[in-house]
């Protein structure tokens, strides 16, 4: 049988999670008090000599997601703290902070 390592379940208050692709530790649907929706991603690029990649993109029509159109991206070292930013980033996005998040954490 293959070797399948568990991957961590990532629950967020509020947030859909979304089926996970191959590389993801963590996927949600993040809403802004605004309506506007998000995709944060959070995946394992460690065999493309990235560590780990946290991303949000923006969602249009409840459904297409723009991966091409990342509105921020930010780098962690290791899986917890790829996830702590996972979170804390749906958390603002839920928040309408999300600008001002971008902002002092370039």
């Amino acid at each position: 049988a293959p070797l399948t390592l568990e991957k961590p379940k990532v629950e967020i208050p509020g947030a859909a999670s979304v089926h996970l692709q191959t590389l993801d530790l963590a996927r949600h649907v993040a809403i802004a008090p605004d309506g506007k929706r998000y995709v944060v991603a959070t995946i394992d690029a460690t065999r493309m000599g990235h560590k780990y990649v946290i991303t949000v993109y923006p969602q249009q029509g409840n459904y297409l997601t723009l991966i091409r159109l990342p509105v921020c991206e930010f780098h962690a070292e290791l899986p917890d703290a790829a996830v702590q930013r996972h979170i804390a980033l749906v958390q603002t996005i839920q928040k309408g902070k999300l600008k001002t998040y971008i902002r002092e954490n370039q």
